[in-house]
């Protein structure tokens, strides 16, 4: 017995008129980009998708026309600050269509940003709310980088501009200041990004080093987006070694910045964090050395002005004992003079002396018949005793 059937394309005109049916207006609809894919054209094709707890559970195709996407993609690009890519989640305005030959799609013509900002936003502060809870934001600042930090772990793509920038603004620095630098390689952008960085934060704590650097030398806010992620920020906020980002950013901040121990916005700006350090050691033990000279030429100029003021009471006082002396000198002179024999001899007086020549000081000695010397002042005389008179 024949069995009754349907042609493939009798089948499929069913499907189609009844999902036009179904159907029959555009749905504001809430996917994630699975995949993206401009041609040249003009058309752009992807994939929406939904997934439950990191699992798919929906996905469909859909298109932008070429009569809408430049003027969609402008739009979305200006109003959320970042580009219409793979991997953000949206909210389109899409008709539904099947078509016999390619089956069920979706045609959008129209996006809201604002969503796909609120949705982000969203999802950060949650994040931040937990972290907060979780204690992590205080973590990395219990840690302290080393005064002059030398041996550093970064953390980074080898092949990224923004490391360059930072080697060589670090390395070939005008001072000469010297540092070590240890590469660990990870993903800096994309949904393995997270999980690449742990990994890489895991190795490089294996090593000793006086700070772990994260950096990437920019790019937009779904490049960076990988920096919000929860699990990226636990690992940071509980490394054992003070962990500086340079996520290269200028007008957001991201949660692994918030848990960091420091953060700045640029590769080279890290780089000079590191070397106004060094300078600032520098100045200080400029002006430590200032101080020292400062304080011997003080010293020394006081012990020089005590020198003198002594040397100035020594010659004082020789002086004043040089005239003491002098003063006592001319004293006795003075008497020495004054007590002259030839002085006393030229006032009228004479020296009797007897025949041994002593000096005679009493008549005692002296007999009638001694010879005696009298000596005056212009002369002497030798005598001879005829009498003795004694008082």
């Amino acid at each position: 017995m024949a069995k009754d059937y349907l042609e493939l394309t009798e089948l499929l005109a069913r499907i189609k008129e009844g999902v036009e049916d179904a159907f029959p207006d555009r749905y504001w609809v809430k996917a994630e980009i699975g995949s993206w894919s401009p041609r040249a054209n003009g058309h752009c094709y992807l994939n929406l998708t939904q997934s439950d707890r990191g699992k798919p559970v929906a996905d469909i195709r859909a298109m932008i026309w070429k009569w809408h996407f430049p003027q969609l993609k402008a739009f979305f690009e200006q109003e959320s600050g970042q580009p219409l890519q793979a991997g953000i989640t949206v909210l389109v305005r899409v008709q539904v269509s099947f078509s016999e030959m390619f089956g069920m799609s979706l045609f959008i013509d129209d996006i809201d940003p604002a969503f796909t900002v609120g949705e982000q936003a969203l999802a950060k502060k949650r994040a931040i709310e937990k972290l907060t809870a979780g204690g992590y934001l205080e973590m990395q600042q219990e840690l302290a980088i080393p005064r002059l930090p030398y041996r550093l772990a970064v953390i980074t793509s080898k092949t990224a501009a923004g490391y360059g920038d930072f080697r060589r603004h670090l390395l070939e620095n005008e001072a000469g200041y010297a540092f070590r630098l240890d590469l660990y390689e990870a993903l800096m952008q994309g949904e393995q990004a997270p999980a690449s960085i742990i990994a890489a934060l895991a190795e490089a704590q294996e090593q000793p080093c006086d700070a772990i650097l994260i950096l990437r030398g920019g790019g937009s806010e779904m490049d960076l987006a990988c920096f919000d992620d929860y699990d990226l920020a636990v690992a940071i906020a509980t490394c054992a070694a003070p962990v500086v980002t340079a996520i290269g950013h200028d007008r957001d901040f991201h949660i692994a910045d918030l848990v960091a121990n420091r953060s700045v916005k640029t590769p080279t700006a890290l780089a000079d964090l590191f070397l106004d350090a060094y300078a600032a050691e520098d100045a200080l033990l400029d002006d430590l050395q200032a101080r020292v000279r400062r304080a011997v030429a003080d010293r020394l100029g006081g012990m020089l002005r005590k020198v003198d003021s002594l040397a100035q009471r020594l010659r004082f006082a020789a002086g004043a004992r040089i005239d003491r002396a002098r003063a006592a000198l001319d004293l006795k002179e003075a008497l020495i003079k004054a007590s002259d024999p030839r002085k006393i001899l030229s006032m009228g007086y004479a020296l009797v002396t007897g025949g041994d020549g002593k000096v005679l000081k009493s008549v005692a000695p002296v007999a009638a018949g001694d010879r005696i010397g009298v000596r005056f002042a212009d002369g002497t005389i030798t005598a001879t005793v005829d009498s003795v008179k004694r008082n």
